[in-house]
């Protein structure tokens, strides 16, 4: 009998899918030390918290691999099973994301010119802090399931996430002006490292923007 409602009810997803978006953010948060390495020509530094963030993304990797191959199927889940699977893979994006930037600093052994420096770091430490802000937003899902997706706890969430939207909007507006700026230096330094840089800045940016649609995601669960 008790196998029985197991499988008719399924045993929540909804700590799984905290598990993965707090291993998300130990990989995100691990390009603040990157960052700072960046800016100060630590080729050493950048290789060792690169490897960081290759294992914490396999760490992640591992988790979102058992969340589905274990979700259950009852009819009876507190979230649709292809709601929470679109939670998961957005989720599994942002360290994606975060590898990729870590990679392409690694790889094309980058530098960044100095009057770049402290609005880079600005800007890498906003992204950080979308993703933290897209993880306090996951970790109200149980409370959420409890209430139905009803009452006084939806109107918080609902304010996470604007305040979510509004960190996405800063790091825009950072990502703007580092722009502006690596334009300005375009002819001092080589076309290959430009082109590099525009990628690395877009990389980045792309980590708060990808922060940002995990909480676009809940909100559409909130309006059903």
């Amino acid at each position: 009998m008790t196998s029985y409602l197991t499988n008719l009810f399924g045993r929540s997803p909804i700590r799984p899918l905290q598990e993965h978006m707090d291993k998300v953010h130990a990989c995100v948060s691990k390009l603040q030390p990157l960052f700072q390495a960046l800016v100060t020509n630590d080729q050493d530094t950048i290789a060792k918290v690169r490897g960081e963030i290759a294992a914490l993304e396999n760490e992640a990797d591992e988790l979102k691999w058992e969340l589905r191959h274990h979700l259950p199927t009852g009819l009876f889940m507190p979230v649709d099973r292809r709601d929470l699977l679109e939670v998961l893979m957005m989720q599994d994006k942002i360290a994606n994301q975060a590898k990729d930037v870590a990679g392409l600093v690694l790889g094309r052994h980058m530098t960044l010119p100095e009057p770049m420096h402290t609005l880079f770091i600005e800007f890498g430490d906003r992204s950080i802090v979308a993703t933290a802000q897209a993880l306090k937003i996951i970790n109200e899902l149980d409370e959420l399931v409890e209430t139905g997706f009803r009452g006084i706890e939806v109107d918080r969430v609902e304010d996470m996430i604007g305040d979510l939207n509004a960190i996405e909007s800063e790091t825009d507006k950072l990502q703007v002006q580092l722009r502006d700026i690596l334009f300005g230096l375009e002819d001092d330094l080589r076309p290959t490292d430009v082109i590099f840089t525009y990628q690395l800045i877009e990389g980045v940016g792309k980590v708060a923007d990808l922060a940002q649609r995990v909480g676009s995601r809940l909100q559409l669960l909130l309006a059903r």
